[in-house]
């Protein structure tokens, strides 16, 4: 089983997190494997989240876009900030607010562990590097014991 995207940020309660790999565990057959990747707090990523580190303009489905993200407020591990997204030949903009729960390598560690999950490996990147406070993610995996 794979989760994408730093899906485990989102949940945002510890409980509502814990209860996630438990029952995460009963899914896959023995000897599945669940791979994940979450953002690296020691990173401090939000740092970079203001205009002018994050704009692009894109090609959307709904036509040419520019879009960029923006830090609202840090705290107890949580980062809200707002999506900002300009629909050129409109000008339509919609902004999307957002908070994520950044949780450190051990924190999801013993997550795992406490949901019966084996970590068989933790990358700082899905290179296989090393986890070091410049990664920018944690990649997680771990087979269903």
């Amino acid at each position: 089983m794979v989760m994408t995207g730093n899906v485990a940020q989102v949940f945002l309660d510890d409980s509502e997190w814990a209860a996630t790999p438990h029952a995460i565990h009963a899914a896959p057959r023995s000897g599945g494997h669940l791979a994940f990747e979450s953002r690296n707090p020691g990173d401090r990523a939000w740092e970079r989240w203001n205009r002018d580190a994050t704009y692009e303009r894109i090609d959307s489905p709904y036509g040419p876009m520019e879009c960029w993200r923006e830090l609202v407020s840090v705290g107890s591990g949580r980062v809200r900030f707002e999506g900002h997204n300009v629909f050129t030949a409109t000008g339509e903009v919609v902004v999307a607010s957002s908070e994520l729960r950044f949780r450190s390598l051990a924190e999801l560690s013993d997550s795992l562990t406490g949901a019966s999950f084996t970590i068989e490996h933790a990358y700082g990147d899905w290179d296989r590097g090393p986890v070091t406070s410049a990664s920018r993610v944690m990649v997680f995996i771990a087979p269903r014991t």
